[in-house]
């Protein structure tokens, strides 16, 4: 499957980024010590009372949503989106908007444009926080609580450059992994999809609800020359609020590691190990590691981690996503043809 994500490097016009399948070193994108708690059923809403509340939840959400353009060394332009994170000038947005720039500048709802500085990032978790010398301005609200699927998704941001764009539809779906994307990022895992339009541009802007609250922010999507009919995704609020918030106080946020090397476990190398189920082949472990330390060793097979199932590297990250360094984690694997389980002490992933 090919994903598409739009970089500082992408211009207005918005040429994207195609991921490809493949192996990626350990890492995980930190999320709630556990996924966040669907809220529970309200009274029932028809599609025509969801949708005719849009222009009420556009201008209630619109003048928190940002555009930022940012500039590299070698005069490369781009153009992503941003969330207005707090009153004094904190911006949220997704680190591959920014990274590499030399020059940023962010546009306000209310036409005014002014100076940036990218202050905190996180590839990990492809989020970044930017500063700008103004207050006053008006936050977001972020949920803590992932939404109902069928519920109202409307996105804000700046697809291609063009401001203030409103695209609207329903979450599709909680939890997504993008298939392959291990190859090229941690980010794209445990994600909200929807089928409301997202484009290159929405990049850091916002999904957000019923009430104009923030569900998520704007990371990806598939593109239509894969077969896909308005397929988006974007990273959980409460995830990016953790990430931020850890941005904001520690200047960098903590992840769960393991210390080993996962790759995708082919027929082939399936057919070599003798394994006859679905997992994550062991290609490396760190020495004196969390896994090298419980004795993880390099041809095991990952079935499971707390419990949670891990058929791809992008499940082992997902899995990992919802601990936190420090956390006592029981991890399942086969060896030669035996099953195996270790508790194993997650450390911080080194930055």
């Amino acid at each position: 499957m090919k994903i598409d994500r739009w970089s500082r490097r992408t211009a207005a016009a918005g040429a994207a980024l195609a991921l490809a399948a493949g192996i990626a070193g350990c890492g995980s994108v930190s999320d709630q010590t556990a996924r966040p708690a669907a809220p529970a059923p309200s009274a029932a809403t028809t599609p025509s009372d969801q949708f005719g509340r849009i222009p009420d939840v556009v201008e209630k959400a619109q003048p928190s949503i940002v555009t930022v353009f940012a500039e590299g060394d070698g005069g490369e332009r781009g153009v992503g989106s941003g969330v207005i994170y707090r009153s004094d000038g904190t911006i949220l947005t997704n680190d591959h908007v920014v990274a590499g720039a030399t020059r940023v500048e962010v546009a306000f709802a209310d036409g005014s444009r002014v100076a940036g500085r990218v202050t905190a990032a996180d590839p990990d978790a492809d989020l970044a926080v930017i500063r700008v010398d103004r207050d006053g301005l008006p936050a977001a609200h972020f949920q803590r609580s992932l939404p109902r699927i069928g519920s109202l998704a409307v996105v804000l941001g700046s697809p291609l450059g063009f401001e203030k764009t409103v695209t609207a539809g329903i979450v599709s779906g909680l939890h997504r992994q993008i298939p392959g994307s291990a190859s090229q990022t941690r980010a794209l895992v445990d994600l909200i999809q929807t089928d409301a339009a997202i484009s290159p541009g929405n990049s850091g802007g916002a999904v957000v609800d019923s009430d104009g609250s923030v569900l998520g922010i704007s990371v990806a999507y598939v593109p239509p020359q894969q077969g896909a009919v308005a397929v988006g995704f974007a990273i959980p609020a409460a995830t990016a609020t953790r990430v931020a918030n850890e941005l904001l106080e520690h200047g960098r946020a903590r992840h769960a590691y393991l210390g080993l090397q996962p790759g995708v476990l082919t027929p082939q190398i399936a057919g070599r190990l003798g394994v006859a189920e679905n997992g994550v082949v062991v290609y490396a472990v760190t020495p004196d590691g969390p896994a090298g330390s419980a004795d993880v060793r390099p041809g095991d097979v990952l079935t499971a981690v707390a419990g949670q199932k891990v058929g791809t590297v992008e499940e082992l990250f997902a899995a990992l996503a919802h601990h936190q360094p420090g956390d006592t984690v029981t991890i399942s694997y086969t060896r030669g043809g035996e099953q195996h389980t270790a508790q194993v002490k997650v450390t911080d992933r080194p930055s």
